[in-house]
């Protein structure tokens, strides 16, 4: 099967669409596909490094097309893709059986109407609160909300098919008018991810007086809402790390002074960063997914996120961590409060996060992406579907396992 990706995010960019994009190129190499990425340029003088699979002779290359872009206003980490005639060039070029649209809303809007030229199915993959963030950077309050709804909607109605990373996000997709949504939920890596890698001497060098390490892993920007940390970090005997960088660090230092701020972290650093941890807090209530919560399940860590999103699908309350009142500081820090002093139940929830999370292989989810490109292909020639899909299957590998049930606010800590 031939796949043209078009992304919005690519490495060497560090985020969930970035990785995510990766981990579906690989696995469609691994398959035996041929798959090419269309995404945006990085910032003159960045590092490209080729992108390959696979190691020594048998490494393949993963064919990038990175189309002229520049700074979003205000977000200079964020790149946005120019108007060019080297995405249609690409996608012709290659002659893809099947678009694959990564949380589109600029290049991958153009990369819709080219496939809709062509006359090749494409399926748009939602990952990113768009509208969220648009209220979140104050963009019109509710008319830039409501633009990107617009945005939204006319490019996910065009798809052959819509998939959700969680139900939460299937739900919102639907309320707002996208037809034909799914669920593509995301992968970890638990060999990679993994409580052995937990640092002792880190972990003194960050607490040399045996203080609680609380983390937050991610984008330090305005809708990560990191800023809801501030009264956690005023704890007594309490850490709060934080790893990321962005356009929020200066404030955060400001206000966090007893917080320990490391920037950007990858690979086997990032690994140890997340072992080392006792608690996982993740404040953005605007999460379609969660990747880093995974990641720190896989880890062995307990989590405290926000009732709200992706993470209601990640979190078991009172089981693999806790869920807190979206943008409430003050329930953040009373729930921090409360595992910091009960180590026996976080090792509880961090041995049940570990356990939760280690059939959801990125392989796994792989395979489910691959029958929804069949079944899509499938509608697409007229040839008759089975009369139970895989995709909609339920387990492991098409659907996290945690109960998919609103919690209250009566139900959260008070």
């Amino acid at each position: 099967m031939r796949v043209v990706i078009v992304t919005e995010s690519f490495p060497p960019e560090v985020n969930g669409v970035a990785h995510s994009v990766l981990r579906t190129a690989e696995h469609l190499v691994r398959r035996g596909h041929q798959p090419l990425v269309v995404t945006p340029a990085p910032a003159r003088g960045a590092q490209c490094p080729p992108q390959t699979f696979g190691t020594g002779a048998e490494a393949e290359r993963i064919p990038v097309v990175r189309i002229p872009s520049m700074p979003l206003p205000g977000y200079p980490q964020v790149r946005i893709a120019l108007p060019s005639r080297r995405l249609a060039a690409a996608v012709a070029g290659h002659r893809p059986d099947i678009v694959h649209l990564a949380s589109p809303f600029v290049l991958g809007a153009r990369g819709m109407q080219v496939a809709a030229r062509l006359g090749v199915p494409a399926v748009a993959v939602y990952q990113t609160d768009l509208a969220g963030y648009a209220h979140a950077y104050r963009a019109g309050r509710g008319l830039g909300e409501a633009a990107a709804w617009r945005r939204i909607r006319a490019v996910h109605r065009a798809a052959a098919r819509t998939l959700a990373p969680s139900t939460p996000a299937s739900q919102d997709l639907t309320a707002h008018g996208v037809p034909r949504v799914q669920l593509w939920p995301r992968g970890v890596d638990s060999v990679r991810f993994h409580p052995r890698h937990r640092d002792e001497a880190l972990r003194r060098a960050l607490a040399p007086g045996g203080e609680v390490l609380v983390g937050y892993v991610g984008r330090l920007a305005p809708e990560k809402r990191v800023d809801l940390l501030a009264a956690a970090s005023a704890l007594p005997g309490v850490r709060v790390v934080v790893v990321g960088d962005g356009p929020s660090a200066p404030g955060l230092k400001a206000s966090m002074p007893g917080a320990v701020f490391l920037g950007r972290r990858t690979g086997e650093e990032l690994a140890r960063c997340f072992a080392t941890l006792d608690v996982f807090v993740h404040t953005g209530p605007l999460e379609t997914f969660c990747q880093t919560i995974q990641e720190a399940m896989a880890s062995g860590v307990p989590v405290i996120g926000p009732a709200a999103g992706g993470p209601l699908d990640l979190v078991a309350h009172h089981r693999t961590g806790l869920l807190v009142p979206p943008r409430d500081g003050a329930a953040v820090a009373r729930t921090v409060a409360e595992l910091a002093a009960d180590p026996a139940r976080r090792a509880a929830y961090g041995k049940a996060g570990r356990a939760e999370v280690t059939a959801r292989t990125w392989e796994a989810v792989g395979d489910l992406l691959l029958r929804h490109y069949d079944e899509v292909l499938a509608e697409h020639r007229g040839l008759p579907l089975r009369a139970t899909s895989p995709a909609s299957e339920s387990g492991p590998a098409s659907a996290p396992t945690a109960p998919v049930v609103p919690v209250l606010p009566e139900e959260l800590p008070a």
